[in-house]
């Protein structure tokens, strides 16, 4: 990671990072609920009503795989203490990239078959490529466990999910106290039209809604866990990560709340096609106190969703890693309230929002400190439309009303950087 470099990024705001609030002593967090007033996914209990044979405290993902499957449907929690690795058998013994491949897959060699230079802008297919799925799915199945409806999950001690993907599918689910890192891909796949330099892309996010309702995200760390330098293929990085946080496939009612998301590209995606079908109506969500440190693009974007996204912070240090924070998807209605934006001096205003096809952005009580200038007030919507085409308009057609607390923008850096993040 490069906390000290960013903290001292952060010194030019007179902030310092904090570990976040202690929990208070004699305390139950794993039977923790929701506020009737927080955001899209209020009342959201997990497994707060779990009988005392459906509470499991886990430390190997062995454990943890047999935790998240016992009792369908049941109220459970399940508690994590120390640091999970996802990359192991059954047994827990740790499994490298070359463990998981296929016996018909090298990347030396799929790097010669599909030189675009010979091969093309065709996508993969053939021998080679079917070797990497195959792959990947050896992985997969490793890496990637699903969390059912009545779910907490909650993180004792600073516990880390390292190379795992948490999917949630379930109804009614709490993920709280969790360090997620580097849920990363060792297969990705080519794919020579994304773009017009074509793009690699990877499998895996660290935790993944995927039609899943009534769900709290708190208090966690979501990162590339320092595996951020990868190599160049075919003039591109050879991107090993997906998504920090993407909630897609009709998900609905979602609260993200007190997170540290950070060195990361793309971090949060809200809807995952511009297919009007499963998402119509749905991807409900509240964004709030959420620290965005150092992230490429995705925070969120969205599409088709009512998404409020308020009281956030964004640190940027490093323009040329820079695209966008807000992403106007398709028939996406943002309502953005009071965020906060740490920018350096050369990242334009009108690049913080990105179109995506969206036609309407609601922001309000904006602050943007660019470079070494004091933080001012500004119009992103303004802003975006006097640098771009198409304009955006301002009427999103709805207006937020679950808001347990509303802080001013001025409070927001003080309040995120000593309240977001796991409590240890």
């Amino acid at each position: 990671m490069r906390w000290k470099a960013f903290a001292g990024c952060l010194a030019l705001l007179g902030l310092t990072l904090t570990a976040g609030p202690a929990a208070a002593h004699g305390h139950d967090p794993g039977r923790e609920v929701l506020g009737a007033h927080d955001g899209w996914g209020a009342g959201t209990t997990g497994g707060a009503a779990a009988a005392p044979g459906d509470v499991h405290t886990v430390s190997k993902r062995s454990e943890l795989a047999v935790a998240l499957a016992a009792h369908p449907g049941a109220p459970k929690i399940v508690y994590v203490r120390g640091t999970i690795e996802g990359n192991v058998d059954a047994a827990d013994r740790p499994m490298s990239c070359d463990d998981f491949a296929d016996p018909g897959y090298r990347l030396p060699a799929y790097l010669a078959a599909y030189d675009p230079a010979t091969w093309g802008k065709v996508e993969p297919s053939g021998p080679l490529e079917e070797a990497r799925a195959r792959s990947q799915a050896n992985q997969a199945a490793q890496v990637v466990l699903d969390v059912g409806p009545n779910t907490t999950v909650y993180g004792l001690d600073g516990a880390t999910l390292h190379g795992l993907t948490l999917r949630v599918t379930g109804d009614n689910v709490i993920l709280r106290n969790l360090r997620f890192a580097d849920a990363h891909d060792c297969f990705p796949q080519w794919d020579p039209l994304d773009g017009a330099d074509g793009n690699w892309n990877s499998e895996y996010d660290n935790v993944d809604l995927v039609g899943a309702t009534h769900v709290w995200v708190d208090h966690n760390e979501l990162s590339d866990g320092g595996n951020t330098s990868q190599p160049t293929y075919f003039g591109r990085k050879f991107e090993v990560h997906d998504g920090l946080l993407d909630i897609v496939d009709g998900s609905d009612l979602v609260t993200v709340s007190d997170n540290r998301l950070h060195d990361h590209d793309k971090t949060m995606l809200i809807g995952n096609t511009d297919k009007p079908t499963y998402d119509v109506g749905k991807l409900r969500v509240t964004v709030h106190h959420n620290l965005f440190a150092d992230i490429g693009q995705r925070a969120p974007r969205v599409r088709y969703g009512q998404v409020h996204v308020y009281d956030n912070l964004y640190v940027v240090r490093d323009a040329a890693a820079y695209t966008y924070s807000l992403g106007v998807g398709v028939e996406s209605r943002i309502y953005a309230e009071n965020n906060f934006f740490r920018i350096p001096a050369s990242v334009p205003l009108g690049s913080l929002v990105h179109y995506w096809k969206g036609t309407v952005f609601h922001a309000t009580g904006t602050l943007v400190s660019s470079g070494a200038a004091w933080p001012r007030p500004v119009d992103l919507l303004a802003e975006y439309n006097a640098a771009n085409d198409p304009d955006l308009g301002p009427d999103v057609g709805w207006t937020p009303t679950l808001v347990d607390r509303l802080d001013p923008t001025w409070s927001v850096p003080a309040r995120v950087l000593a309240g977001s993040g796991p409590v240890f």
